[in-house]
């Protein structure tokens, strides 16, 4: 192998003067046009530029971007120590020049080697051609360096995000406060907050969660849903970040906002599935937002004491447990009953599995079983009631007598308000009625129920879905919709009262 750089191995300059016109520097810097900053393209560039096989590598021998070369290691480890800057070489009718291309953190070591092979001596031309290219190279690699830490910086800020939302989902608003104070000073700093979700397309998401945490000014927590591709979370206790979120929606097709009421940092899971609710009706409005209306509700029309002390004596087998892991429980069974086991064990950032054995140790608890709908609705009664408890309600008075699952179903005012909403399905002459109670008895599997009707299986899904707008509820999505319905037929009598409770 020859000498190393101080030997001037260029050739003599014998080319005509408009050979020389600097055409090769413009092309070069063309590479740093916004649409052409690739360093593989440099490298592809310069290699027929000075008739040669070029290589960059990273200080650790890694290809970043041309052909392999063999290369005296010596000289390449002088390199990126930064003992040379560059080095000229001969070997065997190649004609090697190499350039250590610096690293601003590195002080004089090389970040990447630029290495330049052909059979002919560089003159003066190629070796300036070579040394511009490294200094092109150069800006490129920081370039991109800096677009990958920013990279890795947001997908850490997002992270960290998702981590705080499944901190309250878990009513661990403690923590929650912790992580987010580091980041975001006073964000939770307020009691209650309000949950808006926005849908669009999946491909335009990270976008449209850009836009919201500039329209919010930094005053919310702006997490890309981990269960629904197209959804965007924000959760803010400021009154104003509403209507500044509806300025998103306004003229943006396929894209729709729901909002949930005001709610206690504790009930975020119960906001969020307000929020998703009053979403499936933005997409049925003209301004495509919806806020969650708060409509008649079975649990409004029931005795507040007694529904409280039927509900506190349901969970009862949960209070020995250490408050962190019952808190635990009952937020995981919140969104279990809501929503499938996939989609809440991504909200909560656990596996499917471990949804399922939370929810299944509550099952054992309580000596229930959510495979029944009517069970799964009541219990949904009960997690819902807790976790609208206020702490001034545990000094009121028990009830007279101890609270039943019957009795609060069969109130005069809950009574009139089923027989008000199920009479909806009377003036459809299908006998959607029929069908629908069939269909909760068979806990919605609609195979059975056409077993038992002598009907198809698609008929009964074109009658639940038919019911649908006229009771002004989703039914064929798991769901608060679909238990208040069940709640409405438990009351009328149409299906027995489960166990839960009793």
């Amino acid at each position: 192998m020859g000498d190393v750089a101080g030997r001037a191995d260029e050739a003599p300059d014998t080319r005509r003067p408009q050979d020389t016109d600097g055409a090769w520097a413009a092309q070069l810097l063309d590479h740093l046009r916004p649409a052409g900053r690739e360093p593989r393209r440099v490298v592809g560039w310069l290699g027929p530029a000075v008739g040669a096989v070029v290589c960059l590598r990273d200080a650790r021998g890694g290809l970043l971007a041309g052909e392999p070369l063999a290369l005296d290691e010596t000289v390449l480890a002088d390199l990126v120590t930064g003992r040379i800057s560059a080095a000229a070489l001969e070997d065997g009718g190649r004609h090697v020049r190499m350039v250590g291309i610096p690293h601003p953190q590195q002080g004089p070591a090389a970040g990447a080697v630029l290495a330049v092979s052909r059979p002919e001596p560089f003159d003066r031309r190629a070796a300036d051609i070579v040394n511009r290219t490294a200094s092109v190279l150069e800006l490129l690699l920081r370039e991109r360096e800096l677009t990958e830490a920013g990279r890795r910086l947001r997908r850490a800020t997002a992270d960290l995000r998702l981590a705080i939302l499944q901190l309250l989902m878990v009513e661990d608003t403690v923590s929650a406060r912790r992580v987010a104070a580091g980041l975001w000073p006073g964000l939770l700093e307020a009691d209650a907050a309000r949950v808006y979700v926005l849908e669009g397309s999946p491909a335009d998401r990270d976008r449209l969660a850009e836009d919201c945490a500039d329209v919010t000014g930094g005053e919310a927590l702006v997490v890309r849903c981990p269960a629904m591709d197209g959804h965007v979370i924000v959760v803010t206790p400021r009154p104003a970040a509403g209507e500044r979120l509806r300025s998103l929606v306004d003229g943006r097709p396929g894209v729709f906002l729901g909002g949930s009421l005001r709610q206690r940092l504790a009930r975020t899971a119960t906001a969020y599935a307000q929020a998703i609710s009053a979403l499936a009706v933005a997409r049925f409005r003209p301004d495509q937002t919806a806020v969650f209306a708060e409509r008649t509700r079975p649990a409004r029309l029931m005795e507040p004491a007694a529904l409280r002390a039927w509900s506190a004596g349901v969970l009862r087998p949960l209070d020995r447990l250490p408050h962190h892991i019952r808190a635990e429980l009952l937020a995981t069974t919140r969104l279990g009953l809501e929503f499938t086991a996939v989609n809440a064990a991504k909200v909560l950032g656990v596996s499917r599995n471990t949804v399922r054995a939370r929810m299944d140790r509550v099952e054992t608890l309580l000596g229930t079983d959510f495979s029944d709908l009517t069970t799964r609705a009541a219990a949904h009664l009960a997690l819902n009631t807790e976790a609208a408890r206020e702490p001034q309600d545990s000094d009121e008075p028990p009830p007279p007598a101890p609270a039943r699952l019957g009795d609060l179903l069969t109130s005069a005012a809950l009574r009139t308000w089923a027989d008000d909403l199920l009479g909806r399905l009377d003036g459809d002459g299908r006998d959607l009625r029929g069908t629908l109670c069939a269909w909760l008895a068979a806990d919605s599997n609609a195979e059975r129920t056409a077993r038992d009707l002598g009907v198809h299986a698609q008929t009964v899904r074109e009658h639940v879905r038919a019911a649908e707008p006229v009771l002004e509820r989703q039914l064929l999505a798991m769901g608060s919709d679909l238990y208040e319905v069940v709640l409405a037929h438990l009351s009328t009598g149409a299906l027995a009262v489960p166990a839960l409770g009793r």
